[in-house]
């Protein structure tokens, strides 16, 4: 099967997920939540954070969270939805081959992975190391998450790739080291790290 082609990401689909409170999958308390918890952790790591790359940024959940807790750091957002990028100015671009002139400190990709072939996504999860020099923080809905039924499925897209974590795991490690909580860390990175705050190698 093919990835998801940009015809999905209309006005219709963000009315949807995004802007209809009662269809929604946005929860402003659980963004504050994970935002908060994500950069400060970043800060207790002593993570430089100067250049923000969202990819897949969407309706720009995280510019206001990077802007708050690192007000030095430039953001910049990366789109794959036209109708979003027109709404929003956003750069047209996909993570599966997204390319910048100079890595970023810190790379957000919540939520877009599950929309790619297997294929894409292998593609994407190597980009992630050209990409970012620092931190990298993911977000995607694994096979696991459907099998342990934690998922809320009226509100999940039910054309999401079910991809095994393990998949996720294989092609981030190639360029990182997990942190948890969806945080990993580049391994060029200048960052001491004591050995269990990694996730077993």
């Amino acid at each position: 099967m093919k990835s998801a082609s940009d015809s999905w990401f209309d006005e219709a689909y963000y009315e949807r997920y995004y802007f209809d409170k009662k269809t929604s999958v946005v929860d402003p308390q659980h963004m504050e939540r994970l935002g908060s918890f994500v950069c400060s952790y970043l800060k207790y790591l002593r993570v430089p954070v100067r250049r923000v790359l969202d990819v897949g940024c969407g309706i720009g959940l995280w510019r206001d969270i990077i802007a708050r807790h690192f007000p030095q750091a430039t953001f910049h957002g990366v789109e794959y939805s036209a109708y979003l990028c027109e709404r929003f100015g956003w750069e047209r671009g996909s993570v599966v081959d997204y390319r910048a002139s100079a890595p970023f400190d810190f790379v957000i990709c919540q939520g877009v992975l599950p929309y790619l072939s297997a294929a894409d996504l292998k593609r994407a999860l190597h980009n992630f190391a050209s990409l970012s020099q620092g931190a990298l923080y993911i977000e995607a809905v694994s096979h696991e998450d459907w099998e342990r039924d934690i998922l809320d499925e009226t509100l999940t897209d039910p054309r999401l790739f079910r991809h095994r974590a393990d998949l996720y795991r294989r092609g981030l490690s190639q360029g990182f080291t997990e942190l948890g909580g969806g945080i990993w860390l580049h391994r060029d990175a200048e960052v001491p790290l004591f050995e269990l705050e990694c996730a077993a190698r």
